[in-house]
């Protein structure tokens, strides 16, 4: 499994013989925008975690050019079905097998409306699990006691967790959010993007590191492999 952190919440990951593409928002991310050409991106699937512009921005644009299938809460999907693109609904706690591996999506507490202020489902964030690997994909979301429930059922290899606090968790509560997951290593996104969420980075990796975990904080276009 190859994860390639693409800016603020998007992630490309390679796996079982396909490719899946989390909250794209490329176009709009001054960070991102020079150094990921949608149009060189060819999912199979993108991955919704909630409405929000800066989770969705480019998701219409590359599910055009890709085919992809979306796959998200059940509002977000119906809202691409309408739309004349593939989707895949699912809701909190619900599991999926697919061609790759399987989908759970899991709790978030955030909130979820489309850029026009619709409705947009309640957030959530996915559980993944493909060859022979299993990470969890948190979205944007607060620390929360339901993330105690995931290693109940998975052994996590890695966690992907916002950590630009403001408008998810910080770096303090996703240092406890790794202990309720039983998983020491973490993949920090939802940082820097503007500034409501610019963090010290040092200070970030040493709090992780103080309480016996690694924390990544990737630049746009580097990633990790399991």
């Amino acid at each position: 499994m190859k994860i390639t952190f693409l800016g603020h919440a998007a992630l490309l990951i390679e796996t079982g013989g396909k490719i899946l593409l989390i909250d794209p928002f490329i176009t709009g991310n001054e960070k991102a925008k020079d150094k990921i050409k949608i149009q060189n991106l060819k999912p199979d699937y993108i991955l919704v975690t909630h409405a929000h512009q800066d989770h969705i921005l480019d998701v219409e644009a590359i599910a055009e050019t890709s085919g992809a299938t979306i796959v998200s809460n059940y509002e977000i999907a119906v809202h691409y079905q309408k739309k004349g693109f593939k989707a895949h609904p699912m809701n909190h706690g619900g599991n999926w097998t697919f061609d790759f591996g399987s989908l759970k999506y899991v709790n978030a507490i955030h909130t979820s409306s489309f850029p026009d202020g619709s409705y947009g489902g309640q957030p959530g964030g996915f559980v993944i699990t493909s060859a022979g690997k299993t990470i969890y994909v948190a979205g944007d979301t607060a620390l929360t006691m339901d993330m105690k429930l995931i290693p109940l059922n998975a052994k996590l290899d890695l966690a992907v967790l916002p950590i630009g606090d403001n408008f998810t968790m910080g770096v303090d509560d996703a240092v406890l959010a790794a202990d309720f997951l039983a998983c020491d290593t973490v993949l920090g996104y939802h940082y820097d993007t503007f500034g409501y969420i610019e963090i010290d980075h040092s200070m970030a990796i040493t709090k992780f590191k103080n309480s016996g975990k690694k924390l990544y904080l990737f630049e746009i276009g580097e990633g990790i492999t399991l």
